[in-house]
């Protein structure tokens, strides 16, 4: 397991091109689903606010996304950089899954991330809209638990 004092690169103050990895990065680990390496990506102590939740430390980060991935079926998310400057980065994602009746949805959201010195994410902010969409209409197609592949479309390619 990896030590908080182990550096997560890239590290702050981003330049363009690290906090575009530092987004795909967290994209990748949110779309493996695995609980334990998403948490690993944050402070011990991190801040969360998740639309009207507030999440204090990497042991309630880890009962959220054990939480939320029961209920979020078929998840699949594309993040995308907003803003960013010094340890701070913008991005706005969607993200596409089913609730256990079938019916399928469509988040739009942006959140603020503030890494510490380290690269580890000490806050995140997420505002998140949920839109019922006919499963027709879905854009996300990959196999579930993996990356998206590199040749998928983005946000701003989808029109989203």
């Amino acid at each position: 397991m990896t030590s908080i004092n182990t550096p997560r690169l890239p590290l702050p103050p981003f330049s363009y091109e690290d906090a575009v990895t530092k987004v795909r990065m967290a994209e990748n680990a949110w779309n493996s689903r695995d609980v334990a390496k998403v948490a690993m990506a944050y402070t011990p102590e991190t801040r969360w606010r998740n639309r009207s939740q507030f999440i204090n430390g990497r042991a309630e980060v880890e009962t959220f996304l054990v939480d939320k991935w029961s209920t979020e079926t078929d998840y699949r998310l594309i993040k995308e950089i907003w803003a960013h400057n010094g340890n701070r980065i913008a991005v706005r994602f969607c993200y596409e899954y089913h609730d256990a009746d079938g019916q399928w949805f469509r988040a739009h959201g942006n959140e603020n991330w503030e890494f510490d010195e380290n690269g580890y994410m000490a806050m995140r902010h997420a505002s998140i809209n949920d839109v019922p969409i006919p499963e027709d209409q879905r854009l996300f197609h990959w196999p579930v638990l993996g990356p998206r592949p590199d040749d998928h479309p983005s946000l701003s390619e989808l029109g989203l």
